[in-house]
């Protein structure tokens, strides 16, 4: 059965949710990086139309799904109140938890609150208040507070949050984590 390339790329951009780089579909799929610019070139074609919502966009090897540029003045509408509105109360507890036990997994902070976080980080990205980086440990993404929350609060650093030092170290919350990290590596 041969490989629909052009299929495979497209859906792995969609799950991903974050660039891809042409090398690693290439080593990925186990082709040539050319298939890879073959196939780009066909979900350009099919994507980056005037009518299509959604656009491939390809930049410095890199590619990724994003909205038509046309329409950015209805999702800017759309997306205000989420970017300007005050923050939720899970909002508010999720960046907290985020702030004092950085960097964290979404597994992590989703064990600690005890629900589903999957929107709550989405929205907080948007607004800049937390960033999200590779874990080449355990190839989790991880999440800090960016700088902008900090300007925020006008504090130059985390440890500047009260109580940051007995927080950030809480051993039963540290044994909870542990506990729930050695109950997922024995499933």
């Amino acid at each position: 059965m041969k490989k629909d390339i052009a299929s495979i790329i497209e859906s792995l951009i969609l799950a991903s949710g974050k660039p891809l780089t042409i090398d690693e579909l290439a080593k990925f799929l186990e082709v040539e990086v050319e298939d890879i610019k073959q196939a780009i070139a066909t979900l350009e074609e099919k994507y980056n139309q005037e009518y299509s919502g959604v656009h491939l966009a390809v930049n410095n090897k890199k590619i990724q799904f994003i909205s038509n540029p046309k329409n950015a003045d209805y999702l800017y509408s759309y997306f205000q109140e989420e970017l300007s509105g005050e923050l939720t109360r899970p909002a508010l507890e999720t960046l907290t938890i985020i702030a004092y036990r950085q960097p964290i997994s979404k597994e992590e902070l989703e064990q600690i609150r005890g629900v589903n976080c999957s929107l709550i980080i989405r929205n907080l990205l948007i607004r800049g208040l937390i960033e999200v980086e590779e874990n080449k440990e355990n190839l989790a993404p991880v999440y800090s507070v960016t700088m902008d929350f900090l300007r925020h609060l006008g504090i130059s650093s985390v440890e500047e949050l009260p109580d940051f030092a007995k927080l950030n170290s809480d051993e039963n919350l540290q044994k909870l984590i542990q506990n729930t990290n050695n109950d997922e590596s024995a499933s």
